[in-house]
């Protein structure tokens, strides 16, 4: 083989003989280290001097913003409540307002009401008592019409069977102290 030929072989099997990630190369670490170290104070001072803050006024504003939204969540809930109670009491007066129509409205018509019954009963009242005054009249019409009936008939009976004793007087009084009682 040439010489030339055996320079790559060579140069090979030297770089495979390097270690072959330079970051575990033991020759190289204080190097790493030093740049470790450096990159992360630059990385220590960027987030505390840049990020932190911003990242702190974005809470403390978040805060802020929840505080405010509590405040005012509070001071609708006093106004939701003050609200509330308005409404309860407009309500409670309205209803004793309404009870108290209704119980003007009851009056009224409980006045109405006895007026037309003592309207009523007074005319029942008088139609009754035209009514007995006409029931009075029959019922004496009736009595005398009876009593005529009865007179009739008895001086007949009589005459029929007695033709000699007909005393028509004495016959008339007894009828009438019969029918008297």
């Amino acid at each position: 083989m040439s010489a030339d030929a055996v320079t790559p072989v060579a140069e090979a099997a030297a770089e495979a003989a390097k270690p072959g990630m330079p970051q575990l190369d033991f020759a190289t670490f204080p190097n790493q280290i030093f740049w470790l170290v450096v990159t992360l104070v630059v990385l220590y001072f960027i987030v505390s001097r840049i990020a932190l803050p911003r990242i702190g006024s974005v809470i403390e504003d978040r805060h802020n913003a929840i505080a405010n939204d509590v405040d005012q969540a509070a001071e609708f809930k006093r106004k939701a409540e003050e609200a509330e109670a308005a409404y309860n009491t407009a309500l409670a007066e309205a209803r004793a307002e309404a009870q108290r129509i209704a119980g003007e409205a009851k009056d009224l018509i409980k006045k109405d009401i006895e007026a037309a019954i003592a309207k009523a009963d007074a005319e029942i009242a008088a139609k009754a008592a035209e009514s007995e005054g006409r029931i009075k009249v029959i019922q004496d019409n009736a009595l005398k019409s009876v009593e005529e009936v009865a007179n009739i008939a008895a001086v007949d009976v009589v005459a029929a069977i007695m033709p000699s004793a007909s005393d028509e007087k004495a016959l008339k009084a007894a009828i009438a102290a019969r029918l008297k009682g």
